[in-house]
Protein backbone atom coordinates (compact mmCIF):
# COMPACT_ATOMS: atom_id res chain seq x y z
CA UNK A 1 0.00 0.00 0.00
CA UNK A 2 2.83 2.31 -0.34
CA UNK A 3 1.82 3.76 -3.64
CA UNK A 4 -0.55 6.49 -4.25
CA UNK A 5 -4.05 6.01 -5.23
CA UNK A 6 -4.87 7.80 -8.66
CA UNK A 7 -7.05 10.62 -8.35
CA UNK A 8 -9.98 11.69 -10.30
CA UNK A 9 -9.56 14.45 -12.67
CA UNK A 10 -11.63 17.08 -10.78
CA UNK A 11 -10.95 18.70 -7.11
CA UNK A 12 -12.74 21.02 -4.91
CA UNK A 13 -12.78 24.37 -6.64
CA UNK A 14 -9.87 26.71 -4.31
CA UNK A 15 -10.47 30.11 -3.39
CA UNK A 16 -8.82 32.28 -5.57
CA UNK A 17 -8.14 36.32 -5.97
CA UNK A 18 -9.46 38.99 -8.11
CA UNK A 19 -6.87 39.26 -10.15
CA UNK A 20 -6.18 35.53 -10.64
CA UNK A 21 -9.81 34.78 -12.10
CA UNK A 22 -10.67 34.44 -15.47
CA UNK A 23 -13.80 34.90 -17.66
CA UNK A 24 -15.27 31.22 -16.53
CA UNK A 25 -14.41 31.30 -13.30
CA UNK A 26 -16.47 34.09 -12.81
CA UNK A 27 -19.24 32.29 -13.73
CA UNK A 28 -19.01 29.36 -10.92
CA UNK A 29 -19.73 30.99 -7.08
CA UNK A 30 -17.11 30.15 -5.01
CA UNK A 31 -17.50 28.21 -1.34
CA UNK A 32 -18.54 30.88 1.37
CA UNK A 33 -15.65 32.17 3.47
CA UNK A 34 -17.73 31.03 6.59
CA UNK A 35 -18.28 27.62 5.31
CA UNK A 36 -17.47 24.81 8.45
CA UNK A 37 -14.25 22.95 7.63
CA UNK A 38 -14.25 19.46 8.74
CA UNK A 39 -18.08 19.35 8.85
CA UNK A 40 -20.45 17.83 6.15
CA UNK A 41 -23.55 19.76 6.87
CA UNK A 42 -23.52 23.16 7.70
CA UNK A 43 -26.35 24.30 8.82
CA UNK A 44 -29.83 22.62 10.80
CA UNK A 45 -32.24 21.77 9.86
CA UNK A 46 -36.12 21.69 11.05
CA UNK A 47 -37.07 18.60 13.22
CA UNK A 48 -39.79 17.38 12.10
CA UNK A 49 -41.28 16.33 15.62
CA UNK A 50 -41.12 19.73 16.60
CA UNK A 51 -44.18 22.25 16.08
CA UNK A 52 -42.40 25.45 17.22
CA UNK A 53 -39.19 26.94 15.64
CA UNK A 54 -36.97 29.21 17.70
CA UNK A 55 -34.56 31.78 16.73
CA UNK A 56 -32.19 34.21 18.91
CA UNK A 57 -31.26 37.39 17.89
CA UNK A 58 -27.83 38.97 18.70
CA UNK A 59 -28.47 43.20 19.70
CA UNK A 60 -24.36 43.12 20.45
CA UNK A 61 -24.34 41.95 16.23
CA UNK A 62 -22.62 38.95 16.76
CA UNK A 63 -22.70 36.40 14.23
CA UNK A 64 -25.08 33.50 14.27
CA UNK A 65 -23.95 31.30 16.91
CA UNK A 66 -25.20 28.38 14.74
CA UNK A 67 -22.61 28.93 12.21
CA UNK A 68 -19.48 28.71 14.54
CA UNK A 69 -17.55 25.20 14.50
CA UNK A 70 -18.56 23.91 17.61
CA UNK A 71 -16.41 21.10 19.45
CA UNK A 72 -18.47 17.78 19.49
CA UNK A 73 -20.45 16.89 22.38
CA UNK A 74 -20.54 13.28 23.74
CA UNK A 75 -23.68 12.64 25.85
CA UNK A 76 -23.61 9.71 28.02
CA UNK A 77 -26.91 8.40 28.78
CA UNK A 78 -28.27 4.85 30.35
CA UNK A 79 -30.14 3.09 27.60
CA UNK A 80 -33.04 0.35 27.76
CA UNK A 81 -31.96 -1.41 24.65
CA UNK A 82 -29.36 -2.17 22.76
CA UNK A 83 -30.42 -4.83 20.17
CA UNK A 84 -32.98 -3.39 17.56
CA UNK A 85 -35.10 -5.50 15.03
CA UNK A 86 -34.73 -4.03 11.60
CA UNK A 87 -38.18 -4.19 9.61
CA UNK A 88 -37.13 -2.98 6.79
CA UNK A 89 -37.19 -4.88 3.61
CA UNK A 90 -34.74 -2.53 2.19
CA UNK A 91 -31.85 -3.22 4.49
CA UNK A 92 -30.00 -7.05 4.20
CA UNK A 93 -30.03 -7.81 7.92
CA UNK A 94 -32.67 -8.84 10.58
CA UNK A 95 -30.53 -7.25 14.04
CA UNK A 96 -28.67 -4.79 14.75
CA UNK A 97 -27.13 -2.88 17.61
CA UNK A 98 -25.90 0.94 17.77
CA UNK A 99 -23.49 2.24 20.53
CA UNK A 100 -23.56 5.83 20.00
CA UNK A 101 -26.27 7.77 18.01
CA UNK A 102 -25.31 10.40 16.02
CA UNK A 103 -21.86 10.33 14.17
CA UNK A 104 -19.06 12.30 14.10
CA UNK A 105 -17.72 11.11 10.55
CA UNK A 106 -20.14 13.61 9.01
CA UNK A 107 -21.04 11.48 6.14
CA UNK A 108 -23.41 14.38 3.84
CA UNK A 109 -25.45 11.75 2.46
CA UNK A 110 -25.86 9.86 5.51
CA UNK A 111 -29.57 7.67 5.74
CA UNK A 112 -28.94 7.71 9.93
CA UNK A 113 -29.48 11.81 10.08
CA UNK A 114 -33.34 11.81 10.04
CA UNK A 115 -33.53 9.56 12.91
CA UNK A 116 -31.45 11.94 14.84
CA UNK A 117 -34.50 13.82 15.10
CA UNK A 118 -36.41 10.88 17.28
CA UNK A 119 -33.50 11.78 19.66
CA UNK A 120 -34.91 15.80 19.91
CA UNK A 121 -31.97 17.45 17.34
CA UNK A 122 -31.35 18.29 13.72
CA UNK A 123 -30.54 16.31 11.27
CA UNK A 124 -27.94 18.65 10.46
CA UNK A 125 -25.11 19.83 12.32
CA UNK A 126 -26.56 18.24 15.44
CA UNK A 127 -25.81 14.85 13.91
CA UNK A 128 -22.40 15.51 13.55
CA UNK A 129 -21.63 17.57 17.19
CA UNK A 130 -24.07 15.69 19.43
CA UNK A 131 -23.67 12.14 20.32
CA UNK A 132 -25.60 9.77 22.55
CA UNK A 133 -23.49 7.82 24.29
CA UNK A 134 -25.08 4.62 25.07
CA UNK A 135 -22.47 3.65 27.98
CA UNK A 136 -24.06 0.27 29.54
CA UNK A 137 -23.87 -1.31 25.87
CA UNK A 138 -22.40 -4.06 26.78
CA UNK A 139 -23.93 -5.00 29.62
CA UNK A 140 -27.48 -4.89 28.17
CA UNK A 141 -26.24 -6.82 24.91
CA UNK A 142 -25.04 -9.64 27.61
CA UNK A 143 -28.54 -9.24 29.19
CA UNK A 144 -30.12 -9.35 25.59
CA UNK A 145 -28.58 -13.14 24.83
CA UNK A 146 -28.88 -14.63 28.03
CA UNK A 147 -32.34 -14.71 26.87
CA UNK A 148 -33.75 -18.65 26.32
CA UNK A 149 -35.55 -17.29 23.13
CA UNK A 150 -32.31 -16.33 21.54
CA UNK A 151 -31.79 -18.04 18.25
CA UNK A 152 -28.31 -16.80 17.65
CA UNK A 153 -29.63 -14.66 14.43
CA UNK A 154 -26.79 -12.41 13.36
CA UNK A 155 -26.45 -8.89 14.56
CA UNK A 156 -25.47 -5.71 12.43
CA UNK A 157 -22.74 -3.18 14.19
CA UNK A 158 -23.69 -0.73 12.98
CA UNK A 159 -27.32 0.00 11.61
CA UNK A 160 -28.05 4.16 12.50
CA UNK A 161 -24.18 4.99 13.10
CA UNK A 162 -20.54 4.18 12.54
CA UNK A 163 -19.52 1.88 15.69
CA UNK A 164 -15.88 2.91 15.16
CA UNK A 165 -16.32 6.59 14.66
CA UNK A 166 -13.87 9.30 17.05
CA UNK A 167 -16.04 8.32 20.14
CA UNK A 168 -14.68 4.61 20.35
CA UNK A 169 -11.63 6.26 20.70
CA UNK A 170 -13.11 7.36 24.35
CA UNK A 171 -15.27 4.88 25.58
CA UNK A 172 -14.76 1.54 23.94
CA UNK A 173 -18.09 0.41 23.69
CA UNK A 174 -17.49 -1.48 20.44
CA UNK A 175 -14.86 -3.41 21.65
CA UNK A 176 -16.89 -4.06 24.92
CA UNK A 177 -19.73 -5.46 22.59
CA UNK A 178 -17.46 -7.57 20.78
CA UNK A 179 -16.57 -9.05 23.78
CA UNK A 180 -19.70 -10.20 25.00
CA UNK A 181 -20.33 -11.47 21.22
CA UNK A 182 -17.11 -13.60 21.27
CA UNK A 183 -18.14 -15.25 24.82
CA UNK A 184 -21.47 -15.73 23.77
CA UNK A 185 -20.75 -17.22 20.15
CA UNK A 186 -22.89 -14.32 18.82
CA UNK A 187 -22.46 -13.72 14.81
CA UNK A 188 -22.00 -10.31 14.16
CA UNK A 189 -21.57 -8.33 10.59
CA UNK A 190 -19.11 -5.23 10.97
CA UNK A 191 -19.73 -1.47 8.49
CA UNK A 192 -17.37 1.03 9.18
CA UNK A 193 -15.68 3.67 7.59
CA UNK A 194 -12.74 4.25 10.20
CA UNK A 195 -9.26 2.12 10.70
CA UNK A 196 -9.98 2.56 14.28
CA UNK A 197 -11.21 -1.19 13.55
CA UNK A 198 -7.39 -2.86 13.91
CA UNK A 199 -7.54 -1.79 17.56
CA UNK A 200 -9.92 -4.47 18.06
CA UNK A 201 -7.69 -6.69 15.91
CA UNK A 202 -7.21 -9.79 18.28
CA UNK A 203 -10.79 -9.89 18.90
CA UNK A 204 -11.77 -10.04 15.37
CA UNK A 205 -8.75 -12.55 15.06
CA UNK A 206 -10.17 -15.18 17.37
CA UNK A 207 -13.91 -14.36 16.55
CA UNK A 208 -13.01 -15.29 12.55
CA UNK A 209 -11.61 -18.86 13.71
CA UNK A 210 -15.04 -19.27 15.17
CA UNK A 211 -16.86 -17.97 12.20
CA UNK A 212 -18.60 -15.62 14.46
CA UNK A 213 -17.38 -12.00 12.30
CA UNK A 214 -17.04 -10.47 8.65
CA UNK A 215 -16.59 -6.69 8.17
CA UNK A 216 -17.17 -4.15 5.36
CA UNK A 217 -15.24 -1.29 4.68
CA UNK A 218 -17.58 1.65 3.51
CA UNK A 219 -15.33 3.15 0.35
CA UNK A 220 -16.66 5.99 -1.79
CA UNK A 221 -13.94 7.29 -3.63
CA UNK A 222 -10.44 7.28 -4.19
CA UNK A 223 -10.55 11.03 -5.07
CA UNK A 224 -9.29 12.23 -2.11
CA UNK A 225 -10.53 15.94 -2.66
CA UNK A 226 -14.31 14.33 -2.58
CA UNK A 227 -13.72 12.15 0.50
CA UNK A 228 -13.09 15.27 2.40
CA UNK A 229 -15.61 17.33 1.68
CA UNK A 230 -18.50 14.61 1.30
CA UNK A 231 -17.50 12.68 4.55
CA UNK A 232 -14.93 14.74 6.03
CA UNK A 233 -13.69 12.95 9.35
CA UNK A 234 -13.58 9.84 7.65
CA UNK A 235 -10.55 7.49 7.32
CA UNK A 236 -8.50 7.81 3.66
CA UNK A 237 -8.72 5.43 1.04
CA UNK A 238 -5.73 4.65 1.29
CA UNK A 239 -6.27 3.30 4.89
CA UNK A 240 -9.31 1.56 4.25
CA UNK A 241 -7.67 -0.72 1.96
CA UNK A 242 -4.93 -0.98 4.49
CA UNK A 243 -7.72 -2.21 7.12
CA UNK A 244 -9.16 -4.55 4.24
CA UNK A 245 -5.26 -6.11 4.16
CA UNK A 246 -4.49 -6.85 7.49
CA UNK A 247 -7.78 -8.12 8.81
CA UNK A 248 -8.41 -10.64 5.75
CA UNK A 249 -4.87 -11.64 6.46
CA UNK A 250 -6.16 -12.05 10.17
CA UNK A 251 -8.56 -14.83 8.70
CA UNK A 252 -11.34 -12.24 9.26
CA UNK A 253 -13.63 -12.04 5.76
CA UNK A 254 -13.52 -8.75 4.45
CA UNK A 255 -16.16 -7.21 2.10
CA UNK A 256 -16.44 -3.70 1.07
CA UNK A 257 -19.76 -1.53 0.88
CA UNK A 258 -19.70 1.27 -2.49
CA UNK A 259 -22.61 3.65 -1.50
CA UNK A 260 -23.84 5.86 -1.95
CA UNK A 261 -23.05 6.14 -5.36
CA UNK A 262 -23.80 9.13 -6.26
CA UNK A 263 -24.47 10.05 -10.59
CA UNK A 264 -21.61 12.67 -11.31
CA UNK A 265 -19.72 12.59 -8.72
CA UNK A 266 -18.57 8.65 -7.98
CA UNK A 267 -20.47 6.05 -9.83
CA UNK A 268 -17.48 5.84 -12.25
CA UNK A 269 -15.18 4.50 -9.79
CA UNK A 270 -17.14 1.56 -8.89
CA UNK A 271 -14.84 -0.86 -10.77
CA UNK A 272 -11.66 0.63 -9.68
CA UNK A 273 -12.92 0.69 -6.02
CA UNK A 274 -13.71 -3.32 -6.57
CA UNK A 275 -10.19 -4.08 -7.87
CA UNK A 276 -8.25 -2.30 -5.12
CA UNK A 277 -10.32 -3.92 -2.50
CA UNK A 278 -9.87 -7.24 -4.20
CA UNK A 279 -6.52 -6.98 -4.19
CA UNK A 280 -6.43 -6.38 -0.52
CA UNK A 281 -8.56 -8.79 0.20
CA UNK A 282 -11.87 -8.40 -0.24
CA UNK A 283 -14.07 -11.19 -0.68
CA UNK A 284 -18.01 -9.97 -1.77
CA UNK A 285 -19.30 -6.36 -2.24
CA UNK A 286 -22.58 -4.00 -1.84
CA UNK A 287 -23.49 -1.06 -3.31
CA UNK A 288 -26.36 1.11 -3.01
CA UNK A 289 -27.31 4.78 -4.93
CA UNK A 290 -27.96 7.83 -3.15
CA UNK A 291 -31.22 8.35 -1.40
CA UNK A 292 -32.52 11.93 -0.47
CA UNK A 293 -35.03 11.52 2.00
CA UNK A 294 -36.51 14.00 4.67
CA UNK A 295 -33.76 16.51 5.75
CA UNK A 296 -31.18 14.96 3.86
CA UNK A 297 -32.59 16.22 0.38
CA UNK A 298 -31.39 20.31 1.81
CA UNK A 299 -28.45 19.47 3.36
CA UNK A 300 -26.90 17.58 0.36
CA UNK A 301 -28.65 20.03 -2.12
CA UNK A 302 -26.89 23.06 0.13
CA UNK A 303 -23.62 20.81 -0.25
CA UNK A 304 -23.37 20.01 -4.14
CA UNK A 305 -23.78 23.64 -4.57
CA UNK A 306 -21.08 25.02 -2.63
CA UNK A 307 -18.86 22.28 -3.49
CA UNK A 308 -19.36 21.19 -6.58
CA UNK A 309 -20.96 24.20 -8.50
CA UNK A 310 -19.90 22.93 -12.07
CA UNK A 311 -21.64 19.38 -11.86
CA UNK A 312 -24.59 20.54 -9.37
CA UNK A 313 -27.22 20.56 -12.28
CA UNK A 314 -25.93 17.16 -13.48
CA UNK A 315 -26.13 15.92 -10.34
CA UNK A 316 -28.78 17.53 -9.00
Amino acid sequence: MSEKLRQDHFKVMPKKHDAEKTASDKEIPEKPDHYLAGRGAQFNTKNRFHKDESTREHTEGIDDWEETNAPTIYMEQESKTIVNKVESKDVGMSYSMNPYAGCEHGCIYCYARNVHEYWGYSAGLDFERKIIVKKNAPQLLRKFLMHPKWEGTPIMLSGNTDCYQPAEQKYRLTRGLLEVCNEFNQPVGILTKNSWILKDKDVLQEMAKKRLVSAMVSITSFNEDLRRTMEPRTTTAKQKLKVINELSSAGVRMGIMMGPMIPGLNEHEMQRIMKGAADNGATFTAYTFIRLNGAIKFLFHDWLFKNFPDRADKVW
